[in-house]
């Protein structure tokens, strides 16, 4: 038991880790920018979209190997190439050296949502639940980017905002590897069956739907996690500028947002997906269009009701792969659908710099709120369940 928690734990420091790494160049593309020369950081910005093109296309070959080969081999992967690439990041001295020290980056951390989640999932008795705690444990790698970034850009360099994360994930993948127990047989071998079975119609039809919902949420995801942190210093010139303190507010944002994950995780172990999922979309859509007007401290608080509704929509489709998959399958769908929604999604912050010079934070706000309309409408195909019981049966 005392393993079980051991692992456990090092599964949900993986995944604050997994986020936190992807958004330390977002986080200081404005220090990076001037160390390269670049006169704008929105246009140093579309060099980091091959992280996020890796990380969606690595998950492919990712989840079929943590089916096929082991999960727990996968994630020592995961561990020790994170750190390594995070290094490498550290010692970029030019854009194009820093893209593809970034893609490398991605690369790895594809492993983790594919691999990681299904494993922590193996044994868990209330899956909703596990996921939202997971979810907290990401997001909070995500705020702890925004002020570890900041504390370090301020008072050492950008370049130890990569090194210290990367130093911490070799540490981890060390204790991976003392005290995860290893795998008896591969998770392709497994018979563990999924909780509610559906006809094939009504999968392939769930299929399309979690894969569409997958690439408007991860859309949102990068655009907002990419952009929160210049759109708030923008908001915020001639009240706040000090890149700590921005730091700090940032972080409270996603600190703040990340505990929808674990209402929603809660709730989905309790009730039926589809009018969970449809209300928390739903509500995305006036926060993004009052926020596209809003600044200073209202902009602050309409970022936390945003970040509430984006954050607090990521654990259904993986709740939507525990119930309706078998866990024999798990890492490879799970692989297949983060390989098409971030595969798109990069595209997102490629984008994030250009249209931001452009248009403005104002038109990009209303952009997401069209999204989060597509999201509505793609989450109302959701084929009907009843609700879903508060233990799991047979989860192994």
């Amino acid at each position: 038991m005392q393993l079980q928690r051991a692992t456990s734990l090092l599964l949900n420091l993986g995944h604050a880790l997994d986020h936190m790494f992807l958004l330390i160049f977002a986080t200081a593309v404005a220090s990076v920018a001037v160390d390269f020369g670049f006169a704008h950081w929105e246009d140093l910005m579309p060099y980091s979209a091959g992280a996020f093109l890796m990380f969606g296309l690595g998950s492919v070959p990712a989840g079929r190997l943590g089916d096929l080969w082991g999960r727990r081999s996968m994630m020592l992967v995961f561990f020790f190439g994170m750190g390594v690439s995070a290094l490498l990041c550290a010692l970029a001295q030019n854009a194009w050296q820093m893209a593809i020290a970034l893609s490398v980056l991605g690369l790895f951390s594809a492993i983790y949502h594919p691999v990681g989640i299904p494993m922590l999932l193996q044994h868990a008795h209330k899956p909703g639940l596990t996921i939202g705690i997971n979810g907290l444990a990401g997001n909070m790698g995500i705020a702890f980017a925004a002020i570890l970034t900041g504390f370090m850009v301020k008072y050492v360099g950008w370049r130890a905002a990569f090194v210290f994360p990367g130093l911490l994930s070799l540490a981890c993948g060390w204790l991976f590897w003392r005290l995860a127990p290893p795998e008896t047989e591969s998770p392709a071998r497994r018979t563990t069956r999924a909780r509610i079975g559906l006809d094939k119609a009504q999968m392939a039809r769930m299929f399309m739907v979690m894969t569409f919902a997958a690439i408007t949420s991860s859309l949102l995801f990068n655009f907002t996690t990419n952009g929160n942190g210049q759109l708030l210093r923008e908001r915020f010139t001639g009240i706040v500028e000090d890149p700590a303190q921005l730091g700090i507010m940032l972080s409270a944002v996603y600190a703040m947002a990340a505990f929808s994950q674990v209402i929603m995780g809660r709730l989905i172990d309790r009730f039926a997906i589809k009018r969970l999922y449809l209300a928390i979309v739903l509500l995305q859509i006036p926060m993004f269009l009052l926020a596209a007007q809003a600044q200073g401290w209202w902009l602050f608080w309409l970022q936390v009701g945003f970040m509430v509704t984006i954050f607090g929509a990521i654990p259904f489709t993986d709740a939507m792969v525990v119930r309706y998959v078998d866990d024999a399958y798990r890492s490879r769908v799970s692989g297949m659908r983060l390989a098409v929604s971030f595969g798109v999604a990069s595209l997102a912050v490629y984008s994030l710099g250009p249209t931001v010079k452009s248009a403005g934070f104002d038109s990009l706000l209303m952009a997401m709120a069209v999204i989060a309309c597509c999201s509505a409408f793609i989450v109302s195909w959701l084929p009907q369940e009843p609700a879903a019981p508060t233990q799991v049966a047979g989860a192994a």
